[in-house]
């Protein structure tokens, strides 16, 4: 298991995570698919989570889930960490976990690494909370 804070945009299903849903907004469709976006975070990040599908309904706020080999990537502009083709998700426990909401991996612009074309580093942050579920004051 890695935390949330080590992980980088690639195009490969090799993340093996534990999280905490703090928000999980809408559902919308996207053509024929049930698609909704959430807030998930460790002790160390946080970050947008994509779920597809039979996955919308099986998770709330508060529920406790592990990744395996999920996926860090863009969809439709928005960076999101998603279980993907390969992955899994399931709920493992529920309200009993550290967490940070900053920084939030998805408010911060990646750029190839200069000496790595293959891997991907932190450029600047666009913002240190999600803008799409800011916190409550």
């Amino acid at each position: 298991m890695v935390p949330l804070e080590a992980i980088v945009p690639a195009a490969q299903n090799n993340i093996n995570t534990q999280f905490i849903l703090l928000e999980k907004g809408k559902i919308i469709w996207d053509g024929q698919n049930k698609m909704c976006l959430g807030l998930v975070a460790d002790k160390t990040a946080a970050v947008h989570l994509q779920l597809w599908g039979e996955e919308c309904e099986a998770f709330e706020a508060g529920d406790i889930i592990r990744m395996e080999n999920g996926i860090f990537s863009y969809n439709k502009n928005n960076l999101v960490l998603r279980a993907g083709r390969r992955g899994k998700v399931e709920k493992v426990g529920d309200f009993t976990m550290e967490f940070v909401e900053t920084p939030n991996l998805s408010e911060i612009k990646w750029v190839p690494d200069p000496n790595n074309s293959n891997k991907y580093v932190k450029h600047l942050v666009i913002s240190p909370y999600s803008r799409i579920f800011p916190p409550i004051p």
